[in-house]
């Protein structure tokens, strides 16, 4: 069973990495637009014909919807520690992205000036130039790296585009540092071969990306949710705390959920 967010605006939700999180999902409610195809997913498939196939949302629509939720918890004295776009794919498909993260920075500002404004995004967008900019502006960029090599991103992300692992690196270098890096560890098999990208070689390829991107923050987790693919093994916390500590002993800032 997988799920799918039924509003443009949701929550807020308590988030194991964010806190009181207003979720943002400018995908449609009724499908997963996204480009990868990523075996855990709790959205489910991604069907190729879906990249192009819905009108998105007008963009006043969204801007209506976020701000009428945003007064909503106003309203309500509901708290609010992160504005985060996640939702039913990647976010930064939606064809006016960059728009709404200018009108998004407005609206925080008046209503939870003290909130931070989170992209929760596989990256593979930032060969755009107004995508890369508009993640730039936000305090909270949250980019996935799963894998190290091209072989391991195929096999837990099945990109239904072309992605070059090589160039999403250098595009996460970009960021200076001022983003955090996001990745599931875990392990299972595809297609009759068993995979584990926290495991020699796959963790070192993947520790050489990070050594170059610096990210702020790593943030680890492993599955959570039910998954549309079978056979696949979940990691315990402790187990994943053994992946901090030696992330940590790199001097990096990270952290488990």
């Amino acid at each position: 069973m997988t799920f799918l967010w039924e509003s443009i605006a949701f929550g807020p939700i308590h988030s194991r990495r964010l806190g009181q999180s207003l979720g943002i999902n400018l995908m449609p409610v009724d499908e997963k637009i996204c480009t990868f195809n990523c075996l855990y997913c709790e959205c489910g498939w991604t069907l190729e014909k879906n990249l192009n196939a819905r009108e998105p949302y007008p963009l006043e629509l969204v801007m209506e919807a976020i701000e009428r939720k945003l007064a909503e918890c106003v309203r309500t004295s509901t708290p609010v520690d992160s504005v985060t776009f996640s939702g039913n794919g990647e976010p930064t498909l939606y064809p006016w992205f960059d728009k709404v993260i200018d009108r998004l920075l407005v609206l925080r500002d008046k209503y939870y000036p003290r909130a931070v404004i989170t992209c929760l995004s596989n990256a593979t967008q930032l060969h755009r130039p107004e995508i890369a900019a508009a993640l730039k502006r936000i305090e909270n960029p949250m980019l996935k790296l799963d894998a190290g090599t091209q072989q391991m991103l195929d096999t837990v992300n099945a990109p239904i585009v072309p992605v070059d692992i090589e160039q999403v690196t250098d595009r996460l270098c970009e960021f200076d540092g001022n983003l955090v890096i996001q990745t599931l560890f875990f392990s299972g098999e595809r297609e009759g071969r068993a995979f584990d990208n926290s495991v020699e070689p796959a963790w070192s390829q993947w520790l050489a990306r990070i050594r170059r991107i610096r990210p702020k923050r790593i943030v680890i987790y492993s599955l959570d949710r039910e998954t549309p693919a079978l056979n696949l093994h979940k990691f315990d916390k402790p187990y994943l705390d053994a992946i901090v500590a030696k992330l940590r002993e790199e001097g990096f800032n990270a952290e488990a959920y």
